[in-house]
């Protein structure tokens, strides 16, 4: 599946999950969810690699569930980064992060695409 698609798929899902958590998460428009996926993506593939190296000994000691904190972490940095997208606080940047994947993962397999 290619990388516009998914930002796409992200982007609505974002949106779905904001819809769901609505008084403590909130994105003002689609063009905000779109640019909220593509700085996720790349907060994802630059700065999420050094933390989980940074935490090894952390998340190996706790079975690999400090992984959700560094995700909540991730979100709440993204909500510094996008303007117009706000969380509460750092519990709701945790299951936002869960709901978002969890949305995600369904709308890329009904698309028919792989989750690689």
């Amino acid at each position: 599946m290619g990388f516009l698609v998914r930002i796409l798929v992200s982007a609505l899902a974002a949106m779905l999950t904001t819809y769901l958590l609505k008084p403590a998460v909130k994105i003002d428009s689609f063009v905000t969810a779109l640019i909220l996926a593509l700085v996720l993506a790349l907060l994802n593939a630059l700065v999420k690699p050094l933390l989980v190296l940074f935490t090894f000994p952390v998340t190996l000691l706790t079975l690999g569930l400090f992984l959700f904190v560094i995700n909540a972490v991730i979100i709440l940095l993204a909500a510094k980064i996008v303007p117009g997208f706000k969380v509460d606080g750092f519990w709701w940047a945790m299951l936002f992060s869960i709901v978002m994947t969890i949305i995600n993962s369904i709308m890329i397999n009904l698309a028919g695409g792989s989750n690689d």
